[in-house]
């Protein structure tokens, strides 16, 4: 608690209004690989409490931004929330209703499961939302869109990057300075959808 609490990122999004230290990492990835553009389309999975969507909002205007979650979320001024889980069928549904047609140029996946402390289920838990990601965005994204998912390094790993080469002509791997260093986490880019 105590490390949270001085962690200047935490500190940083108190002052400055967002909902999460996650927020840094989105903007430092965009600084790098210029993701977020006016009038753009995105989709945040897994977006609650919705500090990437706070980001997305403020980058792309006169875009649209979608948010989906199992969680409910405080609303975020133009952003487009969907409680529910993305792969049911009626959510996803509804999801395109409101998309009206148009094509994504951008996923963003933050999600992580709920922690059980078995690292090996953890694990798995992880990779399965990942997969899930993945599916969305390769469905629904631009053949020049991108995607970005949160990836916990381990079990399983290394498959889940072959499948993103196998669906992007580029994957690459980022870490932010705004992860913290013991964590295991990493994000992979795919740029522009195969086939």
């Amino acid at each position: 608690m105590r490390e949270h609490l001085t962690d200047p990122y935490v500190r940083r999004a108190n002052a400055e209004g967002y909902r999460a230290r996650a927020a840094y990492k989105l903007m430092e990835i965009d600084e790098r690989d210029r993701l977020l553009r006016p009038g753009a389309v995105v989709v945040d999975l897994g977006a609650a409490p919705g500090s990437w969507c706070q980001v997305a909002a403020e980058r792309c205007a006169g875009g649209r931004v979608f948010a989906l979650d199992l969680l409910s979320m405080e609303p975020v001024a133009g952003v487009d929330f969907l409680q529910g889980d993305f792969s049911d069928e009626t959510v996803l549904a509804e999801f395109e209703r409101r998309l009206e047609g148009q094509r994504v140029d951008l996923v963003l996946s933050d999600m992580a499961p709920n922690i059980s402390g078995v690292a090996t289920a953890d694990q798995a838990r992880s990779i399965m939302l990942c997969e899930l990601a993945l599916d969305f965005a390769a469905k629904h994204l631009r053949s020049d869109g991108k995607f970005l998912v949160k990836v916990f390094q381990g079990e399983g790993f290394m498959e889940f990057r072959r499948a993103m080469e196998r669906c992007f002509q580029t994957v690459r791997v980022r870490k932010p300075g705004a992860s913290r260093d013991r964590s295991t986490e990493v994000y992979l880019l795919g740029e522009g959808l195969c086939g």
